[in-house]
């Protein structure tokens, strides 16, 4: 049974305009991209990505089928290096805040930007890291369920 039958397309990567974003910015997006489709393959429906709330920003909306089902909000973060600690130190409270912020308004509107309405379900929030592989292998991703 789907849960959601109108979803993010894995084809459809990303049509942001690539010239006026940095490199940090379009390496970030590269992970973001890289999630999604682990999500995906994962079974997972994603609902949106870089959901804007007022000023608010949220990475991924998604639906984990479960079981339990839910909908998620999924924090990623990408770290070249783990020189200035752990990528997961980097969603201190206020993040977390402005995170929670942001889904609590999304669920009080009761849809996506683009008007599609949201599965009702349990609130869920994830933490997705990803740091490089060693010598250039795989990236190394950890996904951390009901992080906050």
């Amino acid at each position: 049974m789907s849960v959601v039958s109108d979803v993010w397309d894995p084809a459809s990567v990303d049509d942001r305009p690539k010239s006026i974003r940095t490199t940090a910015q379009l390496a970030g997006d590269a992970a973001e991209t890289l999630v999604l489709r682990r999500l995906v393959e994962a079974g997972w429906a994603v609902l949106a990505r870089n959901v804007h709330v007022g000023r608010l920003e949220l990475d991924i909306v998604a639906v984990d089928p479960g079981p339990p089902a839910a909908l998620v909000i999924v924090e990623v973060r990408w770290r070249r290096s783990r020189a200035f600690g752990l990528a997961e130190e980097t969603v201190d409270h206020r993040k977390r805040a402005r995170i929670r912020q942001g889904a609590y308004a999304l669920l009080d509107l009761g849809s996506l930007p683009d008007g599609r309405t949201l599965p009702h379900l349990p609130l869920r929030f994830d933490l997705v890291v990803i740091e490089p592989g060693d010598r250039g292998g795989e990236p190394r991703i950890r996904h951390h369920r009901a992080a906050f």
